[in-house]
């Protein structure tokens, strides 16, 4: 693949922005062409049939095409905190991330990247990469984007942040959301279909959709669930979370200056099981902490 001509206009994610990364100009994900990792680690704070008790093998990308106000990742989504690297030096650290015994290899805010990455793993498997493949995104991809990957992903780790377009709009100023991660989702369920475990209970090929809990959006929340569990029935898993800790400048958005109430998230978690949702992954206990979140300090970059 010649990755560079994909950065000529870009057009990577649905914002297409079309300017040319490789001259050094910025689109909306704020990056040119040249590829930056922030962080490359082992990472014990995903699923558990993801992180498992070795660690998924994670690599931060900087930049983020999406940009919601509420963003948890800020220092490397907004502030693009970041080494910039060559594609044969991320190569390399998936080859180190499996030598240290990572269960996968987990790609992080990755779509602006993706000729890149694809070339990276190309090279990589012809050095013995075998790992599952992870592509952990914020569900808002082009599907032209996404058949790029196919055959290169095992498991999709994808957001399905909103349903509703107005609070898709007022927190990612793109009401398109829904839209984009309704479709997205489509595509990833035809390159995977149903889940697959190895023998230690580690997910090998499938999706996993995450919903974060917002304070105040719980009907949102429920009709996300509605449409997940309607259309995908339990052929993929539900990861609902409470995570969410405020960050940022929201003067602009006090209804995300607090924490979603245990008793909130409780419900959503019985309305998903009267809904007859069994393959689910919930949050219990302080996860709506600042530690839950690594330092982007470059380590393994």
């Amino acid at each position: 693949m010649n990755w560079k001509k994909w950065y000529k206009e870009c057009g990577l994610c649905p914002r297409e922005c079309g300017v040319n990364r490789l001259e050094g100009q910025r689109g909306f994900c704020r990056q040119t062409a040249e590829l930056k990792v922030a962080r490359a680690a082992l990472h014990m704070w995903e699923e558990p049939c993801i992180s498992g008790t070795k660690g998924s093998g994670t690599v931060f990308f900087a930049g983020c095409h999406l940009g919601c106000v509420f963003c948890q990742n800020g220092q490397i989504s907004r502030e693009g905190r970041g080494k910039v690297i060559s594609v044969i030096r991320l190569a390399e650290i998936f080859m180190e991330l499996q030598a240290k015994g990572a269960h996968n290899i987990n790609l992080v805010t990755p779509t602006h990247y993706v000729p890149q990455i694809i070339e990276a793993l190309r090279i990589s498997r012809k050095k013995g990469l075998h790992l599952p493949i992870v592509y952990n995104t914020g569900g808002f991809e082009k599907i032209d984007t996404l058949e790029l990957l196919d055959g290169w992903i095992d498991v999709y780790l994808t957001d399905f942040k909103f349903m509703d377009v107005e609070i898709s709009r007022r927190y990612a100023r793109e009401e398109g959301y829904p839209f984009y991660a309704a479709k997205a989702l489509e595509e990833m369920y035809r390159q995977t279909g149903e889940p697959e475990f190895d023998e230690n209970g580690m997910m090998v090929r499938g999706i996993i959709a995450r919903h974060m809990v917002l304070p105040g959006q719980a009907m949102d929340s429920r009709q996300i669930i509605d449409y997940l569990h309607e259309t995908y029935g339990n052929r993929i898993y539900l990861s609902l979370m409470n995570q969410y800790t405020p960050f940022g400048n929201l003067e602009d958005f006090p209804e995300l200056q607090s924490k979603v109430k245990k008793k909130v998230y409780n419900r959503l978690i019985q309305y998903a099981l009267d809904k007859g949702v069994e393959n689910a992954f919930i949050q219990e206990g302080a996860t709506a902490e600042e530690s839950f979140i690594p330092d982007f300090d470059g380590e393994g970059v």
